[in-house]
């Protein structure tokens, strides 16, 4: 059976396990939003940034990828992603239904934010965190590149995020 894991950020971008095949995919019930506080890959825990998450919200959605993982490396990648989602409690891991444009519904793994955890920041003003995104820097690299390389691959793959599009404009501004 296909082990499938849904993207929305950074697993556009940098899946970081073997993918053999790539859907767009749309999940029900839940936004993409910078609502988590990023204290390690894209901030610190003096000056944290922002990343992604899914946000629970009744008559929302998201599209993204579904992303088939190689057959063969389902233990692995269900480790590193671990590895990599879960360094704190603020992601939970859920199997969800997700939609393929084609018509086919896949139960895929996907991480979506805990909004009782400390890190959880939804309802930020998008200028606040225009300002947080400019200037926050972490174990990955700076809040910068996470947000225009989502938004430059959602471009890539036909997907519009006004938001993530109004982002990347006002922080390119702001960061000169």
């Amino acid at each position: 059976m296909t082990m499938w894991v849904f993207g929305y950020g950074s697993l556009l971008w940098n899946p970081g396990f073997p993918v053999a095949r790539s859907e767009r995919a749309t999940l029900h019930g839940y936004a993409r939003s910078f609502c988590m506080s990023s204290i390690h890959h894209r901030g610190t825990e003096e000056k944290p940034g922002l990343v992604l998450a899914l946000d629970e919200q009744d008559g929302t959605r998201c599209t993204g990828l579904a992303l088939a993982v190689e057959e063969g490396h389902e233990d692995r990648t269900l480790a590193e992603l671990r590895e990599r989602e879960l360094i704190s409690s603020a992601y939970v891991e859920r199997m969800l239904d997700v939609h393929l444009d084609c018509g086919q519904v896949v139960n895929a793994v996907t991480y979506v934010i805990d909004p009782h955890h400390v890190q959880y920041c939804g309802g930020m003003p998008l200028e606040e965190q225009a300002h947080i995104i400019a200037h926050a820097v972490g174990g990955r690299g700076p809040n910068t590149e996470y947000l225009y390389n989502t938004a430059d691959h959602l471009a890539e793959i036909g997907l519009n995020d006004p938001d993530l599009e109004w982002l990347s404009q006002r922080v390119r501004v702001i960061s000169g």
